[in-house]
């Protein structure tokens, strides 16, 4: 992460410019949205507490990288619109690299799962991105 003087707020509204129109595919398409956690999100057990879940919701973690690699990189067969989206997906990634640290993605749920993309930002608020993915 770079030093930066963007606001939370600033932040939080260019991502929002970034990801606008962009959905993320999975068995059913929801697009990324700016979001704010209501307190820490450094582990699991701090994001369920942050956001009001049940100690047992299951939680999964990983990587910027593993969670954005299918649109960053998408087949062939994918088409034309699945090829361009995937640089806007690099700028959106570009974006949370160069602003927030200790980024990470939180899968929350089974098969409805809520996706949790956050970062530290240097006031210490915990910021980034949310969608759902559907995996049956």
């Amino acid at each position: 992460m770079q030093a930066d003087s963007a606001s939370p707020e600033e932040l939080l509204a260019s991502l929002g410019e970034a990801a606008q129109h962009l959905l993320f595919p999975s068995e059913s398409d929801h697009p990324l949205e700016p979001f704010r956690s209501r307190g820490d999100a450094s582990s699991p057990a701090a994001l369920r507490a942050a956001e009001g879940l049940a100690a047992e919701t299951p939680v999964e973690v990983t990587t910027l990288d593993d969670f954005f690699a299918p649109v960053l990189d998408p087949p062939a067969e994918a088409g034309e619109a699945a090829q361009a989206d995937a640089g806007r997906y690099q700028q959106l990634a570009d974006l949370l690299e160069r602003h927030l640290a200790d980024l990470r993605v939180y899968r929350v749920g089974r098969v409805d799962i809520d996706a949790y993309v956050v970062g530290r930002h240097p006031s210490g608020a915990w910021l980034g991105l949310k969608t759902r993915v559907v995996e049956t």
